[in-house]
């Protein structure tokens, strides 16, 4: 029995495949300036988290709670089943069916919905049980936002399944809107809420429901614009339907390769949540802001040029795989290298600005730099790796990234728990990056041994490049250092009333210097790679 959404649409005229490519671009574009505003809303929330609650026990209760339902959504609702769904859905696309794609969509909605609602009443039911993973002395109130929270996954499953719907006809904007939303409502509710409901902690986790609704409902209109609707079919027709054996078969390979970094993220909240009060949010904190630059820039970066990867990859054109694979990584190095070196050296003022305020004070500040240093030390890796993952499964191979996914995972847990001891928290961050380096190697390794015309050129290529820009950037960095000095000497700081702004006006100072030694080594250098970068990005 069918149960539509809009019984008034269907899928009669839904766009063609053939429309697509004239507004991919203009998509792209879009989608790019929308991820940026959801991540700067992204940084947004952290502060408003860290003012309402520090890195108090409260804090480090809200982020174990939230750290179960994000994961499962991270790791299946927007990763494996989104992609796994979208080529499956391609194909009927490419096939013109209308009643097999009908088919199909119905199939896998109700497949969807019977295992997402099984697990969030799973979850909410064994809360109590769940949250003993973590150490806590407030196991009561951890187990409540717990429950409080999962029925999140509900919505945003359904959001992007709706978004697999749309990027496969080619409409970003919706999908890339949806994020805005819940940032938003995270942002608002606390301050509406307050401590109504017990704590802030609880008004925030109200929020984060009320942010994967407005997830999924914000696109619905664009999926019936489309001419798309969703519907029921008997469930166990649903799980016979060959379109979602389809899907299942391709979850299976990529769920470890896609998602090592999410696992590996749950892994550190686990053996953070042994390390000391405020050791889980500290590493949340941070977490976000390499986030933000992950984000934001490898995001906007991989928009431009990894849809020609993917491209040279169908057509068997390996050269110019090669050579989009090579520009791709240049990018990531040359967003990432000189980000990672000014944020090791200019953290303390980076956390001071956005966190500090009313219950985020001077121990949470130093607790969360510390952190954020060590998360640093492995932002070129964790950004290489979504680059050079993609590499793989444009191929159709989805073992090696799977294997090299499962090796950091062995190493982040065995890191973590060697360096969680003597250095706590930051020791989790440490773990992190090492095992972010390690999945890099065993990649860039597996590359090299792949016979594809060109491909070892260009990944040396890269590296040389790397190499170039991490002189570049230390150059910038020791300009910078001569700046830190003048301000702590007191001859500019000491007119500055406020920790928070001075520690604004150093970052503005010490940005510039830094950003015109950069630039101007890369001018003098006559950089090749960014002037073809900035040509391609003009037209």
């Amino acid at each position: 029995m069918e149960v539509a959404l809009a019984p008034t649409m269907s899928i009669s005229n839904p766009m063609p495949p053939a429309e697509v490519s004239s507004s991919s671009l203009r998509e792209g574009g879009r989608l790019s300036l929308l991820t940026a505003l959801s991540r700067v809303l992204g940084l947004v929330r952290e502060m408003t988290k860290a003012a309402f609650l520090g890195t108090s026990w409260l804090a480090d209760s809200f982020s174990v709670a939230f750290a179960l339902p994000n994961f499962m959504r991270r790791l299946f609702a927007e990763g494996s089943t989104t992609t796994a769904f979208i080529p499956v859905f391609s194909d009927y696309l490419v096939a013109g069916d209308k009643e097999k794609t009908e088919s199909f969509i119905r199939a896998t909605f109700t497949v969807l919905l019977v295992l997402v609602f099984a697990v969030v009443a799973l979850g909410m039911a064994l809360a109590p049980y769940l949250v003993l993973l973590f150490k806590s002395d407030h196991y009561g109130e951890m187990a409540l936002l717990t429950r409080l929270m999962f029925p999140f996954l509900a919505f945003i499953a359904v959001a992007s399944f709706i978004q697999g719907i749309l990027n496969s006809i080619g409409v970003f904007a919706p999908s890339g809107a949806a994020p805005i939303l819940f940032n938003l409502c995270w942002i608002v509710l606390p301050y509406l809420l307050g401590s109504r409901l017990g704590n802030p902690a609880r008004a925030m986790a109200v929020g984060v429901v009320a942010g994967g609704l407005a997830e999924a409902l914000c696109q619905l209109p664009a999926l019936l614009k489309a001419g798309y609707r969703l519907g029921f079919m008997r469930v166990g027709e649903a799980f016979r339907h060959p379109g979602t054996r389809r899907v299942f078969a391709l979850i299976a390979p990529t769920i470890v390769g896609m998602a090592a970094y999410q696992l590996n993220i749950l892994v550190s909240t686990v053996l953070a949540s042994g390390a000391g009060t405020g050791a889980v949010a500290s590493v949340q904190y941070s977490q976000r802001l390499q986030e933000l630059v992950l984000g934001v820039f490898v995001v906007s970066a991989g928009t431009v040029l990894l849809p020609g990867l993917a491209k040279s990859a169908r057509s068997s054109d390996w050269p110019a795989f090669a050579a989009a694979l090579g520009d791709c990584l240049k990018a990531i190095l040359l967003i990432t290298l000189p980000v990672a070196v000014f944020s090791t050296l200019e953290g303390k003022d980076i956390v001071v600005l956005l966190f500090k305020r009313r219950e985020f004070g001077l121990e949470s500040a130093r607790l969360t730099t510390e952190v954020f240093f060590c998360h640093m030390l492995g932002l070129v890796f964790t950004a290489a790796n979504r680059i050079l993952s993609s590499a793989f499964y444009a191929r159709g191979d989805t073992k090696i990234p799977t294997y090299a996914g499962l090796v950091s995972i062995g190493v982040n847990i065995l890191a973590s728990l060697a360096f969680s001891r003597p250095l706590g928290a930051p020791g989790i961050a440490l773990a992190l990056s090492l095992a972010s380096a390690v999945n890099t190697a065993l990649l860039v390794a597996a590359l090299l041994r792949v016979p594809l015309p060109g491909l070892r050129e260009e990944l040396f290529g890269a590296a040389r490049y790397g190499i170039r820009l991490f002189i570049f950037s230390i150059l910038a960095g020791l300009a910078l250092v001569g700046v830190r000095a003048f301000l702590v000497a007191g001859k500019i700081a000491k007119f500055v009333p406020g920790e928070t702004l001075g520690a604004g006006l150093s970052l503005l100072f010490s940005g510039i210097v830094y950003a015109a030694v950069g630039i101007g080594t890369l001018a003098v250098s006559r950089d090749r790679f960014v002037a073809s970068l900035f040509r391609s990005l003009k037209k």
